[in-house]
C-alpha cells in the first residue's frame, strides 16, 4: 500500500509539515493549494524537497467550481484549469482532484458536467496529466460517489477517472459497499478520513471534525476493503480537516497518521490470519495485568507518599540493591517509590512534581512487544542498569511517562527478586486491596484521539464509546481503552473547560498524567473502615447523595449507613453491583479509589458527578486551610 497524506491535515508551515511527512515514514504527499500560496518559494522548490526527502507529489488539489458552471464562465474556469496545470508541471505531479460543483448558479444536467470534464480531460491529456473527480457531500448537485461515477463514465475520457472520499461517503449516509463494482483502473485516488458520529452539516463537520481513521466512528475499514475488492491499487491517502490538528507540531499528527493506515493495514489482514499480518507485524502482546505503578519523589515527598502507603495497608518489601528506590506490595499491587536522582524518574519529577512516571504491563512476550511498539513507531527507552540487574524494555507512553513491558516467568527470577533487597516482614497490617483495577490517565484536549490510537495499535487494546462526565465546572470526554483480556484498563480523560478537576489535574501537574489507580479489593467495608482507622486522607461524600440511595436502590438502611460512614459510593446494572470509595488527592496530582465488583463489568459512571463535586468540595476547603495556615505566619 502507498501511503499518502495531504499537507492540509498538520499544522505548521509548509517546509515542516513535509519534513514531519517524511520523517513519520509516508510515501507521498497531496499538496493542498493554499500551502504554496503560503510557501516562499515556488513550486518547482517544493518539488526538489520532496524529492530529497523521498516524497512522491501524488495530488494536487482543490480545483472548485468547474463543471457544469454557467456557460459564460466556462472559457475563464478552462483558464484556471491551464494555470493549474503549469503549477502542476513544476511540482512534478500528475493528478489533480476537481470537487463536485458547490456553486449556487450550478447547471443540473449530467450531460453538460460530462462534457466539461471530457474538454477537462482532453487539455489534461496533452500535457501529460489526469483529471480526479469527487463528488462532495455539500456539492450543490452532485454529492454522492455514485452519481460522481455516472458522470465519469459519460465523460468516457482515460485522463478522467474516479476519487473516493470515505468522510464525503459516510457523511450523506451512502452505501460504500457498490464501490466494489467500480473498475480499479478508473478509480484515480482514495483519501481517508474518520469522524465522531453527530448531527451537523457536512461543510462544518467536514472543516472541523475529521479524525485519523480509528479515531472516529466511520467504517473506514469496511470502506477501503470494498475499494480494494475494486482492484484498486493506488495510494491511500489521509485528508484531514481538523481545529487541534493544524493547531499542533506537526509532527506528533503525522506519526499519528502513519500509524492509523498502519493499524488500517493490519486490520484489512484479518484477525484469523496473523500470519499474513503485513511487514510481519507482530501480533498484539497479550497483557496480564498492571506489573507496577512507579512514582517519581523527592526527599520531601517520599516520606508523606510512603506513610499514605502504609496507612492503605501496603508493607515496605524491599530496597533496590543500587538505586534510591523503594518497593511496596499489597496483594498483587507493587508500588514502587523512585527518588534516584540520577534517573529517568528524577527528570520526570524536576517536571510533574510528585507523580506517576511509569507504569508496567505484564505481557506474554516482551520482545514482541517492543518489535510490534517500533512497528508502529513508538520511542523505545533504557535508563541505567547495575550489575546482575534485569534489563525491562520500556517504550514511551502519555507525555513521554515510560511503559514498562514485563515477561512474567514462573520459572524465572522477577525483578523483585533480582533488583530488591527482600526487607525484613515488618507490622504493616494489609487493608484488604488485591489487584489494580483500572488506571484512569488526563490530558490536555487534542491528545486524547492520538493517545487513544498509541494504546489500540501498540498494544491492540480496544476503545469504548466516548462518554461525558458531569463536573460542576464543565463537561469532561471520558474513553475507556481495554486490553483484550481485559486485564489492563484505562479510562482516557479530557476536558475543554479550564475549571474542570481534568484541567486542574493538568495546571497542577504541568501536563497530562496518571490522575488515579483503582485498586480492587473482596470487602469494601473492612478495607474502608480499617483505611479510617488509620487515618487514610478519604473522600468525604455529601448527605444527600445517601439521602437519594434509597430511592433509587432497594438496599437495607443499614447498608446505606454503613456506606455513608465509609464514603462508599453504588451503583447496580443488572445482577452485578459496583461499590466504589476514594481517597483525597496527593498534592492534587493523583488520588487512588477502592473498588469492590459483585458482577459488574463498569465503572460507576453514575457516580462521577458526585465524586468531581465533593473533589471540588475537597479541594475547596484543603486550599482555604494553607491559606490560613500562610497567613498565621
Amino acid at each position: 500500500m502507498l501511503r499518502s497524506i495531504a499537507t492540509v491535515s498538520l499544522g505548521g508551515t509548509l517546509v515542516e509539515k513535509l519534513n514531519a511527512i517524511a520523517a513519520a515514514g509516508f510515501d507521498g504527499v497531496e499538496i493542498f493549494e493554499n500551502d504554496l500560496l503560503y510557501f516562499d518559494g515556488s513550486p518547482a522548490d517544493v518539488r526538489r524537497m520532496c524529492q530529497d526527502l523521498g516524497l512522491r507529489i501524488l495530488l494536487f488539489q482543490p480545483f472548485r467550481d468547474f463543471e457544469a458552471a454557467p456557460r459564460a464562465r466556462m472559457a475563464k474556469n478552462f483558464d484556471r484549469a491551464e494555470l493549474k496545470f503549469d503549477m502542476m508541471e513544476q511540482l512534478g505531479a500528475d493528478l489533480m482532484l476537481v470537487c463536485s460543483n458547490t456553486a449556487p448558479d450550478a447547471i443540473d444536467d449530467d450531460a453538460v458536467a460530462a462534457e466539461d470534464l471530457r474538454a477537462l480531460g482532453e487539455r489534461a491529456a496533452r500535457r501529460g496529466f489526469r483529471i480526479g473527480y469527487e463528488a462532495l457531500a455539500w456539492g450543490r448537485r452532485v454529492n454522492r460517489f455514485g452519481h460522481a461515477w455516472k458522470i465519469v463514465q459519460a465523460a468516457d475520457h482515460p485522463a478522467i477517472g474516479l476519487v473516493l472520499d470515505t468522510f464525503h461517503t459516510f457523511a450523506v449516509e451512502d452505501d460504500d459497499a457498490p464501490i466494489a463494482a467500480i473498475p480499479g483502473d478508473r478509480i484515480f485516488f482514495v483519501q481517508l478520513a474518520d469522524a465522531p458520529l453527530m448531527r451537523l452539516d457536512p461543510l462544518s463537520w467536514s472543516r472541523h471534525f475529521r479524525c485519523f481513521p480509528g479515531q472516529g466512528g466511520m467504517a473506514v475499514t469496511r470502506f477501503t476493503r470494498n475499494v480494494l475488492a475494486s482492484g484498486y491499487a493506488g495510494p491511500i491517502s489521509l485528508e484531514i480537516f481538523n481545529d487541534e490538528f493544524r493547531a499542533a507540531p506537526p509532527r506528533p499528527t503525522a506519526i499519528d497518521g502513519i500509524r492509523s493506515l498502519l493499524l488500517l493495514e493490519e486490520e484489512l489482514a484479518g484477525d484469523s490470519a496473523r500470519a499474513a499480518r503485513p511487514l510481519g507485524t507482530p501480533a498484539p502482546p497479550v497483557c496480564h495485568g498492571v506489573e507496577f505503578v512507579e512514582f517519581s519523589v523527592d526527599a520531601e515527598t517520599r516520606p508523606r507518599l510512603t506513610a499514605m502507603f502504609e496507612a492503605m495497608g501496603f508493607a515496605h518489601a524491599g530496597t533496590h540493591r543500587s538505586k534510591d528506590v523503594a518497593l511496596y506490595r499489597q496483594g498483587e499491587v507493587n508500588f514502587i517509590l523512585n527518588a534516584e536522582k540520577d534517573s529517568f524518574a528524577h527528570s520526570f519529577f524536576l517536571l510533574h512534581g510528585p507523580s506517576v512516571c511509569a507504569l508496567a504491563f505484564r505481557v506474554d512476550n516482551a520482545r514482541g512487544a517492543v518489535e510490534r511498539a517500533l512497528h508502529y513507531k513508538a520511542q523505545t527507552f533504557r535508563g541505567r542498569v547495575g550489575p546482575n540487574e534485569l534489563v525491562i524494555p520500556a517504550i514511551r507512553g502519555l507525555e513521554a511517562s515510560l511503559i514498562y513491558l514485563v515477561d512474567r516467568d514462573d520459572t524465572e527470577p522477577t525483578i523483585y527478586d533480582v533488583d530488591f533487597i527482600a526487607a525484613p516482614a515488618g507490622a504493616t497490617a494489609a487493608c484488604g486491596l488485591r489487584a489494580v483495577d483500572h488506571v484512569s490517565q488526563v490530558m490536555p484536549r487534542g491528545k486524547l484521539d492520538g493517545m487513544m490510537l498509541f494504546y489500540k495499535s501498540v498494544f491492540g487494546f480496544e476503545a469504548e464509546p466516548t462518554h461525558e462526565l458531569v463536573d460542576p465546572y464543565g463537561l469532561i470526554q471520558s474513553r475507556v481503552l481495554e486490553s483484550r483480556d481485559r486485564t489492563v484498563r484505562l479510562p482516557l480523560n479530557t476536558s475543554a473547560s479550564p475549571r474542570t478537576s481534568t484541567s486542574r489535574f493538568i495546571s497542577a501537574y504541568s501536563g497530562g498524567g496518571v490522575h488515579h489507580i483503582a485498586l480492587t479489593t473482596d470487602d469494601i467495608f473492612a478495607t474502608m473502615a480499617a483505611m479510617r482507622d488509620r487515618n487514610v486522607p478519604l473522600l468525604d461524600i455529601p448527605d444527600t447523595y445517601y439521602d437519594g440511595l434509597s430511592a433509587q436502590h432497594d438496599l437495607p438502611a443499614d447498608a446505606i449507613d454503613r456506606m455513608r460512614h465509609l464514603g462508599i459510593l453504588y451503583d447496580r446494572a443488572g445482577a452485578g453491583e459496583f461499590l466504589h470509595a476514594y481517597t483525597r488527592s496527593f498534592d492534587g496530582r493523583f488520588f487512588f479509589e477502592i473498588v469492590e465488583r459483585r458482577g459488574y463489568d463498569g465503572f460507576g459512571a453514575v457516580n462521577a458527578s458526585v465524586r468531581l463535586a465533593a473533589q471540588a468540595l475537597s479541594e475547596r476547603a484543603e486550599s482555604s486551610l494553607e491559606l490560613l495556615g500562610d497567613l498565621a505566619l
